[in-house]
C-alpha cells in the first residue's frame, strides 16, 4: 500500500515594510501573528534596522520559535555606518524601488519556498506592478490610521474643490469639507503635514497621493485599526476597497493570539521591536509613585526638539507640579541643548521627574502610576494609549500625526490637541486639565476606547474575525511555482 502523500507546504507570505521603526514595528507584529497561525513568512528588513533590532530587541530568540520564519536582509542604499536622519526613509524610496523587481524575482524563483502572496507596505505600492509581472497577488498594509489613509485618498478631491492648497497661516483653521465622512472633523491644520504646501507639485504630496491611489491595484487592504474606533472613515474606504481587513490594535491582537494558543506555542510576549536600548530603571521609579500621578512624555523615534521647544516643555512640565517620566533619545535634541537647562528646572525634575533615553512603552502605559500620555501622536503610540485607557495630550510632529491628534481631541474626546503650539503655559494648562480638573471626563472616554479595543482584539471580536478571514483567504491562494 502506498504511503499517503505528503501534506502541501504552508502558504508562504513575503512581508515588505518601509525601513522606518513605526512601519517595521507593526508589520513585524503582523508577521508574528501569521507565523503563529502556521504560515511560512519571509520578512524583508533593511540591514540598518535589522542590526538595531538584533542589538536592542529579542527578535532572534522570539522568531526562532517559528521554524518557517526567516528574514531577508537588504540595503537601504546607505553604507551601514552612515548617520540616518529621522526622515531617512523618505530618501530611500528610489533606491528601494530600483532593487525591488530583482529582489522579488529572486524570492519567487526559489524552488523550496513557492510564494503565495506579498503583504507590502502601502507606501511602497510599486511592489504591485513588479509582483503582478510575476503573477503574485499583493495585499497592501497601511500602517497609518484609517482616517489618514482616507484623507490621503481624497487629496485629488481636495484639490478639485479648492480645499488645497492651503493659503498660508490665515487659512489653517478653515474647515475642510471635501473628505466624505470627516466633514465635521477636519480643518486645514489637521491635514497630514505634507498637505501644508503652497505648490501642489511638491514631491512628498505627489508621492503620497500616487502611492495611496495605487492601492486600488492591490488584492486587498490591511489597516491597523478596529471598526468601532474609526467607523466613518472605514465606511468610506469600503466603498473603494470591499476586501478590507481591519485587524488592530495589532500589539493587543498579538497578545490575545499568543495567550489563547496551545501550550506548545511560544509564550506570551511584550516585545516592542525597539531600535533603541530600553532603560528599565523607569519601571522601578514608577513603582514608587502614587497611583495615577505621573504624566508619561515621549515623542517617538523620529521627532526632534529645537532649543525653544525643549525649554518650553521643561518649564511646562515642572510648572505643572506633576510627576513626569520623560523619554529623551540621544538624538532628540540639538547639540548643547541639554546643558542649557536652568539649574532650578534640573532640581525640580530630580524631585518629581525621571528622564530616560528609551522606555518599554507598552509596559509604561499600562502601569498604575501613569495618568496620562504627552505624545507626538504617532499611530502606534496612539493605539498603545487607547489600549491602555490613558488620556492624551497631543503634540504632533509630522506626517499622519496632525490628523491623529484631531481624532483624539475632537472625535474621541480622549484628550487635548496642542498642535502648532509649544508654550510653557499651554503645556502646564493641558497637563493639569487631563490630570486634574477634567480627569474624570477624559478618563471615562479613554476607558471606553480601551474596552472597545479589547473586545475587537479578543476571540470573537471584529478584528479577531477579520484576521481569521485574512488567514483563510491567504490559504485559499495558489502559490506561484
Amino acid at each position: 500500500m502506498d504511503p499517503p502523500p505528503a501534506p502541501p507546504p504552508p502558504p508562504h507570505v513575503i512581508i515588505f515594510p518601509l525601513a522606518a521603526q513605526g512601519h517595521v514595528n507593526s508589520m513585524l507584529k503582523l508577521a508574528e501573528i501569521l507565523a503563529l497561525s502556521g504560515l511560512r513568512i519571509t520578512f524583508i528588513n533593511s540591514e540598518h534596522i535589522h542590526r538595531r533590532l538584533l542589538q536592542h530587541a529579542d527578535i532572534q530568540a522570539r522568531f526562532a520559535a517559528y521554524p518557517d520564519f526567516r528574514f531577508k536582509i537588504i540595503s537601504d542604499g546607505f553604507p551601514i555606518d552612515h548617520p540616518r536622519a529621522g526622515d531617512h526613509a523618505l530618501t530611500t524610496f528610489n533606491y528601494v524601488k530600483s532593487i525591488t523587481k530583482q529582489l522579488l524575482e529572486e524570492l519567487v524563483s526559489a524552488p523550496d519556498r513557492p510564494v503565495t502572496c506579498i503583504i507590502a507596505d502601502g507606501i511602497l505600492n510599486f511592489t504591485i506592478d513588479f509582483a503582478g509581472d510575476l503573477g503574485v497577488p499583493v495585499i497592501a498594509f497601511r500602517t497609518i490610521s484609517a482616517s489618514c489613509f482616507w484623507t490621503c485618498f481624497c487629496i485629488p478631491r481636495m484639490i478639485e474643490s479648492g480645499d488645497l492648497p492651503i493659503k498660508g497661516h490665515r487659512d489653517m483653521d478653515r474647515d475642510v469639507t471635501s473628505v466624505p465622512g470627516m466633514e465635521d472633523i477636519l480643518r486645514c491644520r489637521d491635514l497630514p503635514s505634507f498637505c501644508r504646501v503652497a505648490d501642489l507639485s511638491d514631491w512628498n504630496l505627489q508621492y503620497v497621493t500616487t502611492q495611496t491611489l495605487r492601492t486600488t491595484g492591490a488584492r486587498a487592504l490591511i489597516l491597523n485599526t478596529f471598526d468601532q474606533l474609526e467607523g466613518p472613515a472605514l465606511s468610506q474606504i469600503r466603498t473603494h476597497f470591499p476586501n478590507l481587513y481591519t485587524i488592530g490594535p495589532l500589539h493587543s491582537h498579538l497578545k490575545s493570539r499568543l495567550s489563547s494558543s496551545s501550550p506548545s506555542s511560544p509564550p506570551s510576549s511584550s516585545a516592542s521591536n525597539s531600535l533603541w536600548e530600553v532603560d528599565r530603571s523607569c519601571i522601578a521609579w514608577l513603582d514608587k509613585q502614587p497611583p495615577k500621578s505621573v504624566v508619561y512624555v515621549s515623542f517617538g523615534s523620529i521627532t526632534t526638539l529645537n532649543r525653544h521647544d525643549f525649554t518650553e516643555f521643561w518649564y511646562g512640565l515642572v510648572n505643572s507640579g506633576r510627576r513626569f517620566l520623560w523619554v529623551l533619545r540621544s538624538d532628540s535634541l540639538p547639540e548643547g541643548s541639554s546643558g542649557a537647562v536652568p539649574e532650578e528646572l534640573r532640581e525640580a525634575a530630580a524631585e518629581r521627574g525621571c528622564i530616560v533615553g528609551w522606555a518599554p512603552q507598552e509596559e509604561v502605559l499600562h502601569h498604575g502610576a501613569i495618568a496620562a500620555f504627552l505624545t507626538h501622536s504617532g499611530w502606534n503610540s496612539t493605539l498603545e494609549s487607547v489600549v491602555a485607557g490613558k488620556p492624551m495630550v497631543c503634540w504632533p510632529f509630522f506626517a499622519d500625526q496632525q490628523l491623529n491628534s484631531r481624532l483624539v481631541s475632537h472625535a474621541w474626546k480622549a484628550g487635548l490637541d496642542m498642535k502648532d503650539v509649544c508654550d510653557r503655559e499651554v503645556v502646564e494648562r493641558m497637563v493639569n486639565e487631563v490630570m486634574g480638573e477634567r480627569k474624570e471626563e477624559f478618563a471615562a472616554a479613554a476607558g471606553d476606547l480601551a474596552r472597545r479595543a479589547r473586545d475587537a482584539a479578543s476571540e470573537g471580536g471584529s478584528s479577531w474575525d477579520n484576521l481569521d478571514r485574512l488567514i483563510e483567504d491567504i490559504r485559499s491562494m495558489k502559490p506561484t511555482s
